[in-house]
């Protein structure tokens, strides 16, 4: 990294001053850098604490820096064969976590606009592409990708929080992964960007969807130069991390291609495969926008052995701007950002006609990061052809989830009208998650039939019988009209069967009929024809049932009249 560095600061530096104090600036970035001046206004923006601490710790990076001919000439299709710079390619694997990541973002959180360059970029400058694309068909690297100890010498102090489960250290941490998490920010971050159930942070898969989720903190809009700085300087409080990011980020855009995992580039800085990522940072005094030529100047004088306006070559411990290098110990709290609407246990919706659904609809939501979102509004609708409605008689509902992430809507009562119809569930304003419930309403089945008077029902033989008998069909009490009722003169037997004498009704022809089918009009009500009795004189039974198996019997009486 020293000689490529050099011969970069010996194109571009014009003075020995410049050479010189470059080289302090390459030693002194091995300590942790000063923050952006923006990433304080940053923690305040929106309406939410975005992440305060950085991502990686502080931790060392690589500092190459993109090569100054660009994979493809400015405005040109980024759309390129694998032939060109060989930086310009990216492991099949690395590449394809880059960009499933952005797509998962896009649909979770379409307003940060994430860019998978990006995510290359901090990739490039954290692992070297993890490590030249040295991963499994998983995703996973074939060896640890470990940053050094946290302990302060030369770095942040963060003591151990993860009891060495990532990073085999039981006394502090260390940055871990492709990425380069530090264990306390993945224990909130970390994510299952391929689906295996498991939140690794030595998946690229994983890795990359965390950083996305990371970068997007604060209701960022990516496609905005400041909050894109703002979200780099999160990762890693250092304007030289931020400058090399850049770089990477402004490559990759002008164009890229894909290579087969394990063939990638490695930093020229890099050590071992499961060592730690390089130094920190340095400063370049050459062009930062790829493609841009440094202006043709001739190598300096080699300056004086002791020129007396030479910064010290010896840094100092820590630089005078710097702040602290020991970082809040809470790790920083995501936002709370809907992900997803969830069925929280809603049963069978069915319901007779004028009651009250026992079921109502329970729905849970739940955040980007997969935990339930509190307070989060859940807006019920009935639709269809239905006067079905919720309590109030209102068709449309708002309610609010509670702590757990759960919202339950009001009951519903069934109208008049029977056959089926939809609950909708909604949340969300950018991108709505909606859930949608099918539910019916069953006609009344009247459950009983009675008569609406008393009175004995008696006539001479030869009669008619002076009073009509009339009936009403309910159910639980309420009328239920259209409902098909038969009439029967039946024996007194053991076994009823229509009976061939005593009372009748008469048919349209005038003969003697004693079987009937009828309906109930209107609040369930039914008069019968008139019944006539025959000479044979008698008890006589008249029997009435529904469809459904209510059952009513009436006593008809023929005798002749006392003298």
């Amino acid at each position: 990294m020293a000689a490529q560095f050099g011969r970069r600061l010996r194109r571009g530096a014009t003075t020995t001053a410049v050479a010189a104090a470059a080289v302090a600036a390459l030693s002194a970035s091995q300590a942790p850098a000063a923050p952006h001046p923006d990433a304080a206004g940053d923690r305040a923006s929106a309406g939410a604490t975005p992440p305060g601490d950085a991502a990686t710790g502080n931790s060392p990076y690589h500092t190459d820096l993109p090569p100054l001919t660009t994979p493809d000439a400015p405005g040109a299709s980024v759309n390129l064969p694998v032939t060109g710079s060989a930086e310009a390619g990216i492991p099949a694997s690395v590449l394809a976590a880059y960009k499933k990541a952005q797509q998962e973002l896009a649909s979770t959180d379409a307003a940060c606009r994430l860019p998978w360059q990006l995510l290359a970029a901090i990739g490039k400058v954290e692992s070297g592409q993890a490590r030249g694309g040295k991963v499994d068909a998983d995703g996973t690297t074939l060896s640890p990708i470990l940053g050094p100890a946290l302990n302060g010498q030369g770095f942040a102090l963060i003591k151990d929080t993860d009891g060495g489960a990532y990073d085999g250290d039981a006394t502090h941490d260390r940055a871990v992964g492709p990425m380069q998490f530090i264990p306390s920010t993945w224990a909130t971050w970390g994510q299952d960007g391929n689906g295996d159930g498991r939140k690794d942070p030595n998946n690229i898969y994983d890795a990359a969807l965390a950083a996305g989720r990371y970068l997007c903190a604060g209701a960022r809009d990516l496609s905005l130069a400041t909050d894109l700085d703002r979200a780099v300087l999160s990762y890693n409080h250092s304007t030289e991390y931020l400058r090399t990011v850049r770089s990477w980020f402004d490559y990759y855009k002008r164009g890229s291609h894909e290579v087969p995992d394990g063939t990638g580039v490695l930093p020229a800085d890099t050590g071992s495969d499961t060592g730690a990522a390089s130094p920190s940072p340095t400063p370049s005094t050459g062009p930062t926008t790829p493609g841009t030529s440094p202006s043709p100047t001739p190598d300096p004088t080699p300056p004086p052995t002791t020129p007396p306006t030479t910064p010290p070559t010896t840094p100092p411990t820590t630089p005078p701007t710097a702040p602290p290098t020991t970082p809040p110990t809470t790790p920083p709290t995501p936002p709370a950002t809907l992900g997803s609407l969830e069925n929280a246990g809603t049963g069978t919706l069915t319901a007779t006609a004028g009651e009250a659904f026992a079921e109502r609809v329970k729905v849970r939501a739940m955040s980007t990061l997969g935990a339930p979102l509190a307070k989060a509004s859940v807006t019920f609708a009935v639709v269809g052809d239905t006067d079905t409605r919720f309590a109030g008689g209102k068709s449309t509902v708002t309610v609010t989830t509670g702590a757990d992430g759960t919202v339950t809507a009001p009951v519903l009562t069934a109208g008049e009208k029977a056959g089926s119809f939809r609950v909708t569930a909604a949340a969300g304003t950018t991108k709505p998650r909606t859930l949608t419930y099918t539910a019916s309403v069953t006609a009344r089945v009247a459950d009983t039939i009675a008569r609406t008077g008393d009175k004995a029902l008696t006539a001479a033989p030869g009669t008619e019988f002076a009073d009509r008998v009339e009936v009403r069909a309910t159910y639980k009490g309420t009328g239920v009209a259209d409902t098909a009722v038969t009439a029967t003169m039946i024996t007194d037997a053991e076994t009823p069967a229509e009976n061939d004498k005593g009372p009748y009704f008469k048919g349209d022809d005038g003969n003697a009929v004693r079987t009937l089918d009828l309906t109930t009009g209107a609040d369930g009500v039914l008069a019968l024809p008139k019944i006539y009795a025959d000479d044979t004189a008698g008890t006589y039974t008249l029997r009435l049932t529904t469809a459904s198996g209510a059952t009513l019997t009436v006593e008809l009486k023929v005798e002749a009249p006392e003298a």
